[in-house]
Order: structure tokens, then sequence, then C-alpha cells
């Protein structure tokens, strides 16, 4: 995708210097700047501190990291130390399990002196990997866009999409899981307008989401978190899509916190509610998301305090509730499956049940 008009991916590799540039995405959208990443300690706390994010981006980053870790020392106990630190940063997205396995299943059998560079090239594989699959789910998605277009009464009128957080090109390498629909309809011609909730309380779709879409000329239109039911009741909103950090093997999502509301006010007004998502993106192991899957706690400061761009320029941090406020962070939400139209996969749309994930998996 593109940055003033170039284009770039969310994480590049240094091929010369074997490092990995990642845009630091805590000083976007006002500051677009580029960071090396050079060690697995680096990688780590670019993760921790959500200088990437998105499940994709994160397991991706964190592939390079196990990379940077063996380049040190190629040892076993170095290589499980790494995994674990690695793993800790952020609980909740699979992604980042399922891309430290895949490097450590193809370094394992292998001499210490080869390791390094097998993961190296895994790093680059997976990557590569996740841009075909976003720009297959983007294909999937635009055929979804185009049956609740060509059923409206109007069928040459705005298509109106609603989606939550950011699950754009800079949650993934490229194309993004829930906006590369958007951007397909887009260049195909489509008249597809967005409707970008803030997502509270870091702002991902306020800063991310808004970034990209401006970068990219889709028409979008900024929504307090709050106004999507609203929005939804009034007959403004044709289809929601949203991206995910986890999905269980019967349908349950887990995505940024807020998204559960909207598929409540998506199912009482009978709108769509998609979910898309890498197959990789899927955690077989379990099926009760609410039981199951384990919610991030992000400091309460995220919620007391708010970052954004003063009069003069600079970056600044107010602080917004009364002094000594306790706030509770959970950084996502589960969305029952029940809740959930279809999931768009990199395999075709698959619907959110057991029968149906089962069928699924038997497939790839």
């Amino acid at each position: 995708m593109k940055i003033h008009g170039q284009p770039h991916r969310s994480i590049e590799a240094e091929h010369a210097t074997r490092s990995a540039r990642i845009i630091d995405q805590t000083l976007l959208p006002h500051v677009v700047e580029w960071r090396t990443l050079r060690t697995m300690e680096e990688a780590a706390e670019a993760i921790q501190v959500m200088r990437v994010r998105g499940a994709p981006l994160i397991g991706a980053t964190a592939a390079f990291g196990l990379y940077f870790a063996l380049r040190e020392n190629a040892t076993d106990a170095a290589l499980q130390h790494a995994y674990h630190v690695l793993h800790a940063t952020r609980p909740t997205a699979i992604n980042l399990r399922w891309a430290l396995d895949r490097v450590k299943r193809v370094v394992m059998p292998l001499e210490a002196a080869q390791r390094a560079d097998a993961a190296w090239n895994e790093a680059l594989a997976i990557c590569e990997h996740d841009v075909e699959t976003n720009r297959a789910i983007g294909k999937h998605g635009l055929e979804l866009f185009r049956a609740i277009q060509a059923k409206k009464d109007d069928t040459e009128a705005v298509l109106n999409v609603m989606t939550h957080c950011n699950a754009g090109w800079l949650a993934t390498v490229d194309w993004g899981t829930a906006i590369s629909p958007i951007y397909q309809a887009h260049d195909a011609g489509m008249k597809v307008h967005v409707w970008v909730s803030e997502t509270r309380p870091r702002g991902q779709g306020a800063s991310l989401t808004a970034f990209e879409l401006k970068e990219h000329g889709v028409p979008y239109t900024l929504i307090v978190d709050n106004n999507a039911g609203h929005l939804l009741q009034r007959g403004l909103v044709d289809v929601v899509i949203v991206g995910t950090d986890r999905v269980t093997a019967h349908g349950d999502v887990a995505n940024k916190i807020g998204t559960y509301l909207k598929a409540l006010a998506a199912k009482a007004h009978e709108v769509p509610f998609y979910v898309a998502t890498p197959v990789s993106t899927i955690d077989w192991t379990i099926t009760d998301g609410i039981r199951e899957i384990p919610i991030e706690q992000r400091s309460a400061r995220e919620v007391t305090h708010m970052p954004g761009m003063n009069a003069t320029g600079a970056r600044e941090e107010v602080l917004i509730t009364p002094e000594g406020t306790e706030a509770r962070n959970d950084g996502f939400d589960v969305t029952p499956a029940g809740l959930v139209t279809a999931l768009v996969t990199e395999h075709g749309v698959v619907a959110a049940t057991a029968e149906a994930m089962g069928e699924l998996r038997g497939r790839i």
C-alpha cells in the first residue's frame, strides 16, 4: 500500500544487514517514522508497546525476532528462551504463537550453524504468505460487497461500510484483512464509504485506519465509538466488517474491545456482520471464546490519558480524568459465533459454526 504515494509494507526486510524496518505506529498519523529492528529484545519491545500491532503483523515481527535471537545464539536453550520472551508480549493474538511455532518447526531439526539462515528465510516466507493471504481475503470480501450492493434499491448508490479498530495494511504485512476488500472495491471503481470508529482507548481507528484510507483516497468519516449503534439503527450502514486476533474452532471471535457491541447492534438491525480472518488466526485447540481466550489487560494510563498533537505541532499526552482515577483496560472482547454472519478467509466465506469450521479445517 502507499504512504505519500510511495509503495510500502508495514514491515520491510533489509537484506544487506539482515534487519527489519517497521513503521512506529505509536507516532501515527502525525509522524511517519521508520525504526530498524536488529535484536530479539527490540522486536519484543516493538510488539509489547504496540509500535507494531495487529495479529498478522505481530506474528511476522516475532518471526524476525526469533531470527535475531538465533543469530546471536542458536542453541536449544536460547531458542526456547527467545520463544517464551516473544510469546509473552501479547497473549490474545494467536498469530504470534503460530509464527513462532512455524519458525521453531523449521529450525529445530537443524544443526545450530544452520538455524539462523533458516529462520531468516522462514520469516521472509511468513511475510509473503501474509500478503497473498490478505489479497485473497480481499477478493472474497469484494464479492460479498458486490452482492450487497446489487440488493440496494439504487445499485449505483454508495456502499456504506462500518469497521472497527485497524484491520488494514498497518495491522498486517500488506493489504490488511477487513480493509482489504474495501481497498479492492475502491480500486475496482465501486462507490464505497467507510464509517471509521475512533476505537478508544488507543484510537487505532482515528489514527491508523483514517491514515490508511486517506493515503489511498478512500472516502471515510470518523465517528465516536458510541455512534455506531445509532448509525446502524438509522439504516446508514450496509455492512460491518472487522478483523480479529483469535477465532475459536466453533467461530467465536476475539477482537478489539468494542467489537461485541457493534455485533449486537448489527444483529438487532439485520445488518450483515462479517469477520475477515486468515486461517492462521484460528485457534483449533479451543471452542469457547468467552471461557478460553485470554483477554489482555493493558495499562490504565491508556484510558486516563490521551495523546495527540498540540497547537505547536508537538506530540503531547494529557490527563482526561480526575487525578488518581482507577481504570480498567481490557484490550479485547469476544463476539459469540451466533452474532457473526460469516468469516471471510483466504479460502472463501465460511459460516461461523462448528460444522463449517470443521469442513474448512479438513480442506486446508
